[in-house]
């Protein structure tokens, strides 16, 4: 039995990448070591989010290259990895982001190490169980993970429904959204740095992604060109991904390639999303929308798609718009409307920061966190 008062030793295992997941776990392991524990990050390499600091070590996971493997077996390196780190730091938990391979990784580890010295919480972060898990060579082992772990959560109801629909069906799932370090995204920040995105009279749109076919940014560059053709208007793309081609492409095309700037991973995204006049996130399925949270604790306004997690995160005609999936010609006319508008587009800002405060700062998610460690471990 662990004391209910003792800091926790916890193993963190992440992807390192620009994106959702690896986010929020790097942000966690940051707040938890913050708050007193002592955590470990695990990966191939170091999360973009990571700052190093008391109570935080990086572990690197090593991958052998072998003439007889096709490819090379980071599950089993991973596996490996875990179960050090846990006997020689006496890890409680294992806190894996991401089902595939994370939370499979972290079951072999917990056999290695024994489940009476350390539990596995797996959280469900979106393309783990939406694309990966429900794919069918995938599927019995995101279920068996899930089923072996310890506690299962999940960034949103929609994901929890849609785990429980394609996966494991009696899987017990608690909803804990993703939460936003207040302080850092604010308002104050706007003002400090436009001139470097866009100039005085021109509206500055955003978009900060993996650039993923789920993003659709072919569709936010749509999106732009149509706001553009209304107003003065410039847009960023945050972010490195596959379909960083198809967005310029398609921003050649409508003759707006001069007004969109492809700015690659930005260590200070909290200044752009609050300088932005609205951040683009027409995904058709978001499983919560990190960014977009971002982006509402900076007193930005969000158009997006009405699919997947999105609407538990962005309220239409409160602090945002949503419309169809592609439905780019919608969102554009009522992005229009809001930014013509500025009493109506102040209004939207500030109920995106009030929503952030009231449910979604770090202060009251990262506590919901170590209570699921400390039930895993009573059990």
């Amino acid at each position: 039995m662990i004391a209910s008062d003792r800091p926790l030793r916890i193993g963190v295992a992440c992807y390192p990448t620009f994106g959702g997941s690896g986010a929020v776990a790097a942000d966690l392991a940051c707040a938890l070591a913050a708050r007193g524990h002592e955590v470990h990050v695990i990966s191939y390499a170091t999360p973009v989010r990571f700052e190093p600091g008391p109570g935080l070590t990086f572990h690197e996971v090593d991958v052998s290259s072998y003439p007889l493997f096709k490819f090379p077996p980071y599950e089993m390196a991973l596996s490996s990895r875990l179960s050090d780190v846990a006997l020689r730091h006496g890890l409680d938990v294992i806190h894996a982001h991401y089902a595939v391979p994370h939370s499979v990784a972290a079951y072999l580890a917990r056999e290695i190490v024994g489940r009476e010295r350390l539990r596995v919480v797996t959280t469900l972060h979106g393309t783990d169980i939406t694309l990966i898990g429900s794919d069918p060579a995938y599927r019995p082992m995101t279920r068996f993970a899930l089923r072996r772990s310890d506690a299962v959560t999940a960034v949103s109801e929609y994901l929890r429904d849609e785990t429980r629909r394609v996966v494991c069906d009696d899987c017990r799932i608690r909803v804990i959204g993703n939460f936003v370090d207040a302080e850092r995204f604010h308002p104050r920040l706007r003002g400090a740095g436009r001139a470097r995105y866009a100039r005085p009279a021109e509206k500055l749109l955003v978009h900060a992604s993996n650039f993923r076919p789920v993003k659709r940014v072919a569709d936010v560059v749509k999106i732009f060109a149509l706001t553009a053709r209304a107003l003065p208007a410039r847009l960023v793309m945050a972010g490195e991904g596959p379909e960083r081609a198809t967005a310029e492409r398609v921003a050649a095309e409508l003759g707006v390639a001069d007004r969109v700037s492809f700015v690659g991973a930005v260590s200070d995204v909290e200044r752009l999303l609050a300088n932005a006049d609205a951040f683009l996130l027409p995904s058709d399925g978001e499983s919560f929308g990190l960014a977009a949270l971002e982006a509402l604790a900076c007193g930005t306004p969000v158009v997006g798609a009405r699919a997947g997690g999105l609407p538990e995160v962005v309220t239409d005609g409160v602090d945002g718009v949503l419309e169809a999936v592609g439905a780019c010609e919608a969102m554009a006319a009522r992005l229009v409307d809001l930014l013509r508008a500025p009493e109506a587009w102040a209004r939207a800002g500030a109920a995106g920061r009030a929503k952030v405060e009231r449910f979604f700062r770090s202060e009251l998610v990262v506590p919901v966190y170590e209570a699921v460690y400390r039930e895993a471990l009573a059990d």
